[in-house]
């Protein structure tokens, strides 16, 4: 299935995925943050209604999007390696978890591309890798899920010389990322559900 479409949507409605993770992870200084608040009733809606949230996109995400394609291509250009396109990965043994990376690198490897609208951003990746470190949890939810071993995280901007075009992390799975991701989505996910029964005994008693 493609990305995107509306049997992808519906894959993935109701679950926690490679986008949520990072706020599934997201903590304050008191517990756990807003954003996983947010995320648990979202999930919790998706799967009372069956239908998935608004797929409403920005500018930002839009010219993602669309320049994804600009970006496999310079990135299959400097490493020689083929990017196999993928829908959506089920996670084999968690019915609630799942993923959509951007492509597959041989038997072993994937690829993450980020098109940022800020040229600031571009520059700190170029600098200092720092989209390993921001989109960590999604990087590894993915290699979890997918089983594999390492991920680029591409950072790609055509407004910068040619050779500045691509800033490219690699990064290694981890197993102890791995296990805090198990054990919080389960956590969640009984949330989730116990939510569900809430909401649906509420419409039965009304």
């Amino acid at each position: 299935m493609e990305q995107r479409t509306e049997d992808w949507f519906a894959a993935r409605c109701g679950k926690f995925t490679g986008s949520r993770f990072a706020d599934l992870m997201a903590t304050t200084r008191s517990g756990p943050s807003a954003s996983r608040a947010n995320l648990i009733a979202t999930l919790a809606l998706e799967r009372l209604t069956g239908q998935p949230e608004s797929t409403f996109q920005n500018d930002a995400m839009r010219r993602g999007t669309e320049m994804e394609p600009l970006a496999r291509g310079a990135y299959e250009a400097l490493t020689g390696d083929l990017v196999e396109l993928v829908g959506f990965i089920q996670h084999p043994r968690l019915a609630f978890v799942g993923v959509s990376p951007d492509g597959l690198i041989g038997d072993d490897g994937m690829v993450e591309l980020k098109c940022p609208a800020s040229q600031a951003k571009h520059l700190s990746y170029l600098r200092h890798g720092a989209h390993a470190d921001e989109y960590r949890w999604q990087i590894q939810g993915q290699m979890w899920v997918a089983d594999r071993q390492w991920c680029d995280i591409v950072s790609f901007d055509p407004r910068f010389p040619d050779d500045l075009q691509l800033a490219v992390e690699r990064v290694m799975r981890s197993e102890a990322d791995f296990d805090a991701l198990t054990a919080a989505c389960a956590k969640a996910n009984a949330e989730v559900d116990a939510i569900v029964e809430e909401l649906k005994n509420m419409q039965r008693a009304a």
